[in-house]
């Protein structure tokens, strides 16, 4: 069988490029018509009747050219072409790798700060490099604005237990909250005689000085000054205890607790009494002058919250 020679011609029709092929096979030309070629319809040719037709295969490329097509260090006609491919996959599964191992050694790490045996010293010391190298020195801008001044839009008078932090239930970031925190998240009402005076010093400079847009309450569940409160012998008046003192700041809301629900067990009543104490501080902040004045221009809001720390779960409201 003669070999075929095959000549392209490339020409635009219709704003297409149409690749037309003629081919000579056994002396007799294939013209455009006699494979359905229609220039006034273009469309790709019919070949179905010249699949037995053989072409010689494409002679190996000179060195020179062979040259031309090396990019970089990766030659296109190299049979070891595909190692780039595996190269980058395997760095990124080395990265993988290294990411996964730094985050273990970080939670290993994170793990001294609550370990019984680590020294005091050694674990605030810890802390604080923590601290430094993983949040202050990954936005040094905010704690250079910081150090300028403080504009929290949040007051925040929550209970001094462990494991309601505040700025870690909230995620309040450094500058967002200005917190003070006590026994039971308790407000003492308005005393002329400055009693209670950490709790007025606190609300004075948050109301007149920073100026916060919201003042938030925030109980909690198992609150053991909120259970300290509930477990007063009713014939208790006259105590030098600090807790006791302290907690019959919310000697109104155990009462209304024990009237309506006194026959259940000590723990829902102690629940009832959680919530009451956040509504009896938020009427006990009313009765400052200057909460009340901010309150009467509408640029003050009082909000309050009970945080279920053993179902995580949270509850707010706003007065």
């Amino acid at each position: 069988m003669a070999m075929a020679s095959r000549r392209i011609a490339v020409s635009e029709v219709a704003g297409q490029e149409i690749i037309q092929e003629i081919e000579e096979f056994e002396g007799k030309a294939i013209s455009s018509e006699q494979i359905g070629f229609n220039p006034t319809e273009p469309k790709l040719p019919d070949l179905t009747g010249l699949a037995t037709v053989k072409y010689p295969p494409p002679e190996p490329l000179s060195p020179s050219i062979h040259h031309q097509l090396s990019v970089g260090s990766i030659n296109l006609h190299s049979p070891t072409s595909g190692t780039g491919t595996k190269s980058t996959e395997n760095k990124r599964n080395n990265l993988k790798k290294k990411k996964k191992e730094q985050k273990k050694q970080k939670s290993q790490n994170l793990s001294m700060t609550i370990d019984k045996d680590v020294n005091a010293l050694e674990q605030l010391k810890y802390g604080f490099d923590h601290f430094k190298k993983e949040i202050y020195e990954k936005d040094v801008e905010r704690f250079e604005e910081l150090a300028l001044e403080q504009k929290p839009k949040f007051m925040v008078i929550a209970c001094a237990d462990s494991r309601v932090c505040p700025s870690t239930v909230f995620s309040f970031q450094p500058g967002e909250a200005f917190t003070f925190r006590n026994i039971a998240s308790l407000v003492p009402p308005y005393c002329e005689k400055k009693r209670n005076s950490g709790v007025g010093a606190a609300l004075e400079y948050a109301v007149k000085i920073i100026k916060v847009e919201n003042i938030v309450v925030v109980g909690h569940s198992r609150c053991g000054g909120i259970r300290g409160l509930m477990s007063i012998p009713e014939d208790s008046h006259n105590c030098d205890d600090f807790i006791e003192d302290w907690v019959k700041i919310g000697w109104s809301a155990r009462e209304v607790v024990k009237k309506e629900h006194g026959t259940l067990p000590i723990p829902d009543q102690c629940s009832y009494c959680e919530k009451a104490a956040v509504n009896l501080s938020l009427d006990n902040l009313m009765t400052y002058p200057f909460v009340k004045e901010a309150l009467e221009t509408n640029s003050i809001k009082l909000i309050g919250g009970h945080y279920d720390f053993v179902n995580c779960d949270i509850t707010v409201w706003e007065i």
